[in-house]
């Protein structure tokens, strides 16, 4: 019996022990199980707060995206508009032509009663020659040379002629200045003595067909068939002078675009100091070592030295900079329009270098 006592006793002592553990394991199961809720709270707040944090980046890019496309929509509409009113005023401009000169710009073609009176007032020459350089057959009027002999600039109006009515062949009947004899005057064109031209064009196809190439996928690369052909055929002819070193840096310089050009001052008052290293002088031109006034000079990136330049070497490095100022802007694609257009405005600028090479430049007032 004492040792059934004992034994029950033991039993009982043994089980209170376990009847512990267990209570202090169901408290520390609560425990976590509390944690662990916890813990899922935060997760699901913090979701949330990333979701809405996302969704208040994507609304406001969406609206800077549309407030971005609105201002392109308004920047094109408003570029439409200038090159409207620029073809406008080209068309205004360029209404005067040989077979139908315009009455407005022409008061002499009016008649006794709408002309007024015209006593003691006379038209300046330059605006006569401007606003009419070619033969005008119902006015009677001729070609004039200028001082030097030269024809007035009817290269550049057929030029933008062409731009207006790009479809259409220009008729222009005049006198060319270069083929009379010395001291001959001009005379008024007849039947026999004037000479009529007409000028269409037709795009090449090899030549467009590397445009095209080039086009759609721009690059100031020289190696590119398209470009290569224009630096072989006109850039480097263009800008290749006599003074071969110089003209070297020359090019250099105007593929980098950090040339540039200046009038020279008239009167440089002789107490000033002059901070730049003069090269050459007025009356020589550095690029082409002739003996010509020169009323520009270059300056070549950040150096200090001034080269003076005459009209011709003039003429021949900013036709090549216009030329690589448009490639670049459709390099940029800031030229918005079609192919064809594209390339004849390339064509006109090749021209201008051809023409400039062979020793045609504008004359200076």
């Amino acid at each position: 019996m004492e040792i059934r006592e004992k034994g029950s006793e033991f039993l009982k002592e043994e089980l209170h022990k376990a009847q512990k553990e267990l209570k202090l394991k169901d408290e520390e199961c609560e425990r976590l199980s509390r944690v662990r809720e916890q813990l899922e709270r935060e997760l699901e707040e913090l979701t949330a707060s990333l979701f809405e944090e996302a969704h208040k980046m994507v609304r406001a890019a969406n609206m800077k995206q549309a407030a971005s496309e609105k201002q392109l929509k308004e920047a094109r509409g408003k570029i439409d508009m200038l090159q409207a009113e620029v073809t406008a005023l080209k068309t205004l401009v360029l209404t005067s032509t040989p077979a139908s000169p315009n009455r407005e710009l022409h008061p002499q073609l009016l008649s006794p009663t709408k002309a007024g009176p015209r006593k003691g007032h006379l038209r300046h020459k330059s605006t006569s020659s401007t606003l009419c350089p070619a033969v005008c057959p119902a006015a009677g009027h001729t070609l004039t040379p200028d001082k030097e002999g030269k024809e007035p600039g009817l290269a550049p109006l057929l030029s933008l002629l062409l731009c207006v009515v790009p479809s259409k062949a220009v008729h222009l009947t005049y006198e060319p200045a270069w083929q009379l004899l010395p001291g001959e005057p001009p005379t008024a064109p007849t039947s026999t003595s004037a000479t009529s031209l007409s000028f269409s064009r037709q795009v090449d196809t090899t030549l467009f067909a590397e445009f095209q190439a080039w086009r759609e996928s721009p690059t100031l690369d020289k190696s590119c068939p398209f470009l290569e052909r224009v630096y072989r055929e006109d850039v480097g002819p263009c800008l290749d002078f006599t003074m071969q070193e110089l003209s070297a840096l020359v090019r250099a310089a105007v593929e980098d675009n950090t040339l540039t050009i200046e009038p020279v001052a008239s009167q440089t008052p002789p107490t000033a100091k002059v901070a730049a290293v003069e090269c050459g002088s007025t009356n020589t031109c550095a690029l082409s070592g002739l003996a010509r006034a020169c009323r520009h000079r270059i300056r070549l990136g950040d150096s200090e030295n001034h080269y003076y330049i005459s009209p011709s070497s003039r003429a021949r490095i900013t036709a090549v900079c216009n030329f690589l100022t448009y490639i670049r802007y459709i390099q940029q694609g800031l030229v918005r329009q079609e192919a064809e257009p594209m390339f004849w405005e390339i064509t006109r600028l090749r021209k201008e270098m051809s023409l400039a090479k062979l020793g045609f430049f504008p004359q200076e007032a």
